[in-house]
């Protein structure tokens, strides 16, 4: 079987932490109004103290989103596939709370890709360490490592990386999971 290595934030699950910057703030924001692939960023400097301890009150994966179609997919792929989810859990604006960000993605996984074995998750900021046949990710950094069919999916902070850049990097642009099953079932 072809080892899949699948990305869980922006392609499995999403929109939790604008949500929960919306909700801190009381402020309205989309998630493209980032401006960047780090969505804390919207928190100004002076509140970033006050946001990591509500941070740490709160689990991420109460608010979002599973993405359409991913559960019904990841399960097909999973009986086709050697399936791994692999995703990064330190939290930048202050690694100290890590421990419970993994936590709750853990069981985050563990309750909504019930037919992924919890041993195929692996919790890791440096992706290009594993080495897999395809890579599924939303962050074009995190598809560099060994892969022979990298696919860059869509996100609010990708939108606008060129067909040429797509070429550069040998990736190919899926916008949602139905567009997953027909490249790769």
């Amino acid at each position: 079987m072809k080892k899949l290595i699948v990305d869980m934030d922006d392609v499995l699950c999403e929109k939790g932490f604008i949500r929960m910057i919306n909700e801190f703030l009381g402020t309205n924001y989309e998630q493209e109004d980032a401006g960047s692939y780090y969505i804390n960023d919207l928190i100004p400097k002076d509140r970033l103290e006050d946001w990591v301890k509500w941070y740490y009150t709160k689990n991420a994966y109460d608010y979002v989103d599973i993405v359409k179609d991913a559960q019904e997919v990841m399960e097909k792929l999973n009986k086709v596939y050697d399936v791994y989810i692999a995703t990064a859990y330190v939290f930048r604006d202050e690694p100290k709370v890590s421990g419970k960000t993994l936590n709750d993605k853990y069981n985050f996984l563990s309750e909504k890709f019930p037919f992924i074995n919890p041993h195929k998750f692996i919790f890791i900021s440096n992706k290009e360490l594993l080495d897999a046949d395809i890579r599924i990710d939303d962050s074009p950094k995190k598809l560099m490592g060994k892969a022979s069919l990298k696919l860059l999916f869509t996100a609010y902070h990708n939108k606008n990386m060129t067909e040429e850049e797509l070429k550069e990097n040998n990736f190919i642009r899926v916008n949602n999971w139905k567009e997953v099953e027909k490249i790769l079932l």
